[in-house]
């Protein structure tokens, strides 16, 4: 298995002059999960090099023995010095794509043509895309082949409104990551807030919040075993 992750360069978290970018968790536990799968990781950004971490996603309240294992983990932190760029990369290479979420991605892979080029060819190749927390919210500009927006009619979850009000950004995010599926026509369901949820749609594979990366990643690594 060869699984291309995708992970944000954004790192301003709009006006607020706070830092954000990826979430730690939802990087370090599908890391785990592909590495103990056996398959070999390659890891881009849109403007390659270190991608930022939220540096709330680093404090003592939402580390995990995973978030801890990653630190301490020398060779695992060295992956994110080799960051590729996302614009060079396309799906012939590779099994898989996987999002990992955080605010970052809302403002620039939620954007980025490269991003929503690889989506579609992706899953037109017949592979999957798994995408959890803020990072289904990338889904939006991507289409159907038929034209149509590609969550249309389509099973899928993402971080909820309810957990974006919980952590007081409602007003600083660009858009809503759930209203954002729904208008697109995506058949939004959820499970209870910060608790682990994942919905797949045929090769769309998508996760809630960061406790769900690691189900969302397991997810994936079956449905490679399964081919």
């Amino acid at each position: 298995m060869k699984i291309l992750m995708v992970l944000t360069s954004h790192n301003r978290l709009g006006d607020t002059g706070r830092k954000t970018g990826f979430w730690l968790e939802e990087f370090a536990a599908p890391y785990y999960v592909f590495k103990d799968a056996g398959a070999e990781m390659v890891v881009v950004s849109p403007q390659g090099g270190r991608p930022p971490l939220d540096p709330k996603s680093a404090e003592p309240d939402f580390q995990t023995d995973t978030t801890r294992r990653f630190e301490a983990d020398a060779a695992a932190m060295a992956v994110l010095d080799e960051t590729g760029r996302l614009d060079a990369v396309g799906h012939e290479s590779f099994d898989a794509v996987f999002y990992p979420g955080g605010h970052g991605p809302l403002w620039d892979l939620a954007e980025d043509p490269a991003s929503i080029k690889l989506i579609e060819t992706t899953l037109a190749a017949g592979k999957p895309v798994a995408l959890v927390c803020h990072a289904p919210g990338v889904l939006r500009h991507a289409k159907a082949p038929d034209g149509k927006p590609l969550v249309d009619g389509r099973k899928v979850t993402g971080f909820t409104n309810t957990e974006e009000e919980a952590v007081g950004l409602t007003e600083v995010v660009p858009f809503l990551v759930e209203d954002e599926l729904v208008r697109n026509g995506g058949l939004y369901a959820k499970g209870a807030d910060w608790g682990p949820f994942v919905v797949a749609d045929g090769l769309l594979v998508t996760g809630q919040n960061p406790a769900s990366s690691g189900p969302a990643a397991e997810r994936l690594v079956a449905h490679l075993a399964n081919r």
